[in-house]
């Protein structure tokens, strides 16, 4: 077990690291950051703990990266492009928490869509770890090409409640074979020396549109590090280009130094067609914001998803209204169809919007 001291969370609490939050009644603590040897999202209820899911590193290149970061053999599995979430039992209810630790009144509706949920009443104690991508998610833009509509979840990690610790790769395995939990796709076990094998992977994975791997030593200290394709680099750039005030510049820097080292790596010639795809990736979401200003005079995204009931859909867009003071969330329409309500809304990007609109406008800037 792994617990919190009480001194420890009341420091946390004077230091504003450490927010009551409250889902239908349900009342527990949220590190909204990394306070000491605490991840941010993780949350305190009543009775138990849930820990933050941990940061983990990356590497730039397989060739020399697996030699500096394993000493054992590694499982290697998809990195799925969508958003985390850790899906465990409270009481008599199945909640699901959103990377920063909110309990998620969107994916914890839908869990039973996905999980068998007859493995909380066999295990109350552990914790699933997925995935949740697809079109139709409430968070990101991007998702996994094979996904075609609505969302789907991947188990990637079993945890425990009170504890940091990750439930053994094969323990994991067997449970998520039990119960016919969906699960990241899983690319078996490798050594150091399967260099040549894994780049054939990354390959395949890149000309597929997938995001990447991540690579989880067989070993107690349970080392992990991940790495990402040519593609998945490129359509981040793509998609927040539209609001490329709203991110610091090294978000873009990185993934163009993430861009290149792949290439490097992966002997991909820098032709005249990547040139422009590069180009196209900054300029199209550019381009975009420039006209959503000048048409609408905000800068904005749409979001498309689905729910059982209003009350939750009303739940959920009162719940982001206020996550960020650079996003403003808009309803757009909220209609029953067939077994769902559909729930459509935009993010407005609110730095985009201003700067645009000041230029438009005439304005002026030092730079």
């Amino acid at each position: 077990m792994t617990q919190l001291p009480p001194e420890l969370v009341r420091e946390a609490l004077k230091r504003n690291k450490v927010k009551i939050e409250n889902y239908k009644g349900i009342e527990y603590l949220r590190f909204m950051d990394d306070f000491k040897d605490v991840p941010r999202g993780t949350a305190l209820f009543k009775s138990f703990t849930l820990w933050g899911y941990p940061h983990i590193g990356r590497i730039f290149q397989l060739s020399t990266g697996l030699k500096e970061q394993f000493t054992h053999p590694f499982f290697v599995e998809e990195k799925v492009d969508g958003y985390n979430t850790r899906i465990f039992l409270h009481e008599d209810q199945i909640l699901a928490l959103s990377r920063g630790g909110y309990v998620c009144p969107f994916t914890t509706e839908r869990v039973e869509d996905f999980i068998n949920l007859k493995f909380f009443e066999d295990h109350p104690n552990l914790v699933l770890c997925a995935e949740v991508a697809g079109p139709e998610n409430p968070y990101v833009d991007e998702h996994p090409p094979y996904i075609k509509d609505d969302i789907q979840f991947f188990v990637f990690d079993i945890m425990e409640k009170d504890s940091q610790r990750f439930l053994p790769y094969r323990e994991k395995e067997k449970l998520i074979e039990k119960y016919g939990l969906p699960s990241v796709e899983r690319y078996g076990l490798f050594s150091v020396e399967d260099v040549d094998k894994l780049k054939r992977l990354m390959k395949r994975l890149n000309e597929e549109g997938r995001e990447g791997v991540v690579m989880k030593e067989d070993s107690e200290r349970d080392k992990r590090v991940k790495y990402v394709t040519l593609y998945s680099s490129l359509k981040d750039i793509e998609i927040t280009s539209v609001n490329l005030l709203g991110l610091p510049p090294d978000y873009f820097t990185n993934r163009l130094l993430r861009l290149a080292l792949f290439m490097e790596e992966e002997g991909i010639e820098a032709d005249q067609e990547l040139f422009l795809k590069v180009g196209k990736a900054f300029l199209e979401g550019l381009l975009k914001a420039i006209e959503m200003s000048k048409k609408d005079g905000r800068v904005y995204r749409t979001f498309r998803c689905r729910f059982k009931t209003r009350e939750n859909a009303l739940l959920f867009i009162e719940s982001i209204k206020h996550a960020s003071s650079q996003v403003q969330v808009l309803q757009r329409r909220l209609e029953k169809e067939g077994d769902y309500w559909v729930l459509e809304f935009d993010r407005v990007y609110l730095n985009m919007a201003g700067l645009l609109g000041h230029l438009l406008a005439g304005g002026s800037i030092f730079d």
